[in-house]
């Protein structure tokens, strides 16, 4: 998994720039909407704007005052000027002259009452961009006056699409489900993985050698990215496998924590090759995800054998961010306009919620992909809308997490203060940062926080940070900042020393980061290793394999990316890399002499 700039993908998540040139490139969420069948009878809506000339963001929230709306709604108005919608997300949009039409996602077709939905657009307009004057939902004016009945719940029940499941047929397990997983836990070791550490310690030798050998004993996550991986290979165990050694690892009552990444969606990763699966959602690839991934999966974690352990469950790297910024890459398109992203989450969240024992965690990218405001306010709305659809709602999952398997640090510590002048400018504006306010994963994550549970999430939820490769130390590591232009100042005393944000391949340079550690902040459930360091990010060059992974030039160390994608610049990846998931030594033997805090 990459970082996600712009819309380079999958592991770039930079996805946008700055909230001032960002019109242009965001593609926000469109996914087709079912016609509307029930009119609401009152209604009322927010609409508020953020301008960046020619373009401005809207940020609409509509409130059904009337009956319960079952199956689609419309949102509708005129424009007072010549504003023109670009991009959308969490509604389809529609526009004839002045005339706007909004109508809501497969996923979203239900409004009880009392409800809201949020949507947005990135738009472009020249001379006045008045808020439009009046709205009317299914036809009716939202005038904010009530009517009809307001006694069905704001939160769905049940699925909200026909295609998801209106009932968990899976039987709970008798664990105790806890409010923080790692807390009091030990966490699972790989008995595969750390085999593959002490086998690679060995063969280096030496002071290097014996400080391989030392991180053999760290807790890391399995990765079930195929179907093949839930029954085990000739090479791997399989799910029951780590789940048995996980059980003889409990020793004392001191309960197991262990980490499964949920990973196989149709077109996954969609906006790049390295990390491209086995399902496709053209060819009926959402139903064998639910019938032949998750719900296997889910079987075997509801033995009541694995009751004692703790199962955290990092749910779907990469997918939703990717229908905030992606979509005009084909393959996102295809993922948004089926349904196959969010159907598929809601199916999986539903099967592993029911499962007591089961802690699931959403995966939200990282600050470089959707830290601008342009992209951070619609991928909110599109996780509540997501976790809406699901049987619990909201309560769905235990919290989220970030970085995974990326590179960006907890902070930058030479550089607390995005707001700092240096020169005349503030140091967010460095090429580096592009006007991300977020430089780092520390302060990014508590903002999502924030967000989320000002968006009517429990405040019991927890975040994580994936810190097996954001270490950054070794001698490259700067001790401040120094310099009269904020490029100079913000280069001088980074410690992502990447050469763009937006490279995200098997990055030279990097260091092993702050090793498994539980509750470490406020709403912090733990800083954890869910990618096993040692295992590449992708092929630098064409590898045939049957697991359906291609060739991202971005894994390819000679390749210069595009500006969208990285600037230019050259991709920063190691050479001579295998594919994604096989062990590849020289990455490992890198990122422990770049440790920070450094293996001792």
């Amino acid at each position: 998994m990459k970082s996600e700039f712009w819309s380079a993908k999958r592991k770039s998540r930079l996805a946008v720039a700055s909230s001032v040139t960002a019109a242009a490139v965001v593609a926000g969420l469109v996914v087709a909407g079912g016609s509307p069948a029930v009119a609401a009878s009152g209604c009322k809506v927010t609409y508020a704007t953020n301008l960046y000339e020619p373009g401005f963001t809207a940020n609409i929230t509509v409130t059904n005052l009337g009956d319960p709306i079952t199956s689609g709604w419309d949102l509708q108005w005129d424009f007072g000027g010549n504003q023109q919608v670009q991009q959308g997300w969490s509604a389809t949009f529609s526009q004839s002259g002045k005339h706007v039409s909004a109508k809501s996602p497969s996923w979203g077709a239900t409004l009880g009452a009392n409800a809201t939905a949020s949507l947005g657009f990135n738009g472009q307009y020249s001379g006045s961009n008045a808020i439009p004057a009046s709205f009317t939902l299914n036809g009716v004016v939202c005038d904010g006056t009530t009517g009809g009945s307001t006694t069905t719940p704001t939160t769905p029940t049940t699925p909200t699409t026909p295609t998801t499941p209106t009932t968990v047929t899976t039987t709970p397990t008798p664990g105790t489900h806890v409010d923080n997983p790692y807390a009091g836990s030990k966490g699972y070791v790989n008995p595969d993985w750390s085999s593959e550490v002490t086998a690679a310690a060995a063969a280096k030798g030496g002071t290097l050698g014996a400080q391989m050998a030392k991180v053999a004993n760290t807790s890391t996550a399995v990765w079930l990215d195929r179907i093949a991986a839930i029954e085990g290979t000739s090479s791997a165990r399989g799910l029951r496998g780590h789940l048995d050694a996980a059980l003889a690892q409990q020793s004392g009552g001191t309960p197991v924590t262990i980490q499964i990444v949920v990973y196989d969606l149709p077109n996954r990763d969609c906006a790049a090759l390295a990390s491209n699966g086995e399902l496709q959602a053209g060819s009926n690839g959402l139903a064998r995800y639910k019938s032949e991934y998750i719900d296997p999966i889910a079987s075997i974690l509801s033995d009541s054998k694995y009751a004692p352990l703790r199962v955290v469950a990092v749910v779907e790297p990469d997918s939703l961010p990717n229908l905030i910024t992606n979509t005009a890459t084909a393959k996102c398109a295809e993922a948004q306009s089926t349904g196959a992203y969010t159907q598929g989450i809601q199916y999986a969240l539903n099967k592993l919620h029911a499962i007591s024992n089961v802690y699931n965690y959403l995966d939200i990218a990282h600050s470089a992909w959707l830290g601008w405001d342009s992209n951070f306010g619609p991928f909110v709305n599109l996780v509540k809308q997501t976790l809406q659809g699901t049987t619990a709602g909201v309560n769905s999952i235990d919290g989220f997490i970030s970085d995974t398997a990326n590179y960006t640090p907890l902070t930058e510590p030479n550089l607390p203060d995005p707001n700092l002048n240096v020169g005349g400018q503030q140091i967010k504006s460095a090429t580096f940062y592009q006007w991300n306010p977020y430089f780092a994963e520390v302060p990014f994550a508590t903002a999502m926080y924030n967000a989320f549970v000002s968006a009517g999430l429990p405040s019991g939820i927890g975040m994580l940070i994936d810190t097996s490769r954001n270490g950054w130390g070794g001698s490259a590591r700067p001790s401040g900042a120094s310099g009269s232009t904020v490029d100079s100042y913000v280069n001088s005393g980074r410690i992502d020393r990447r050469l763009h944000r937006g490279n995200w391949c098997n990055q030279s340079g990097a260091g092993l980061g702050t090793r498994p550690t539980a509750s470490p902040a406020a709403h912090f459930d733990a800083y954890v290793w869910v990618k096993p360091p040692g295992e590449s990010d992708g092929a630098s060059s064409q590898i045939p394999n049957d697991e359906g992974k291609g060739f991202d030039r971005m894994c390819d160390p000679t390749y210069h990316g595009s500006d969208q994608a990285n600037g230019g610049n050259l991709t920063g990846a190691l050479p001579n890399s295998p594919l994604s998931g096989k062990w590849f030594q020289a990455q490992f033997e890198e990122l422990v002499q770049n440790a920070y805090p450094p293996v001792q």
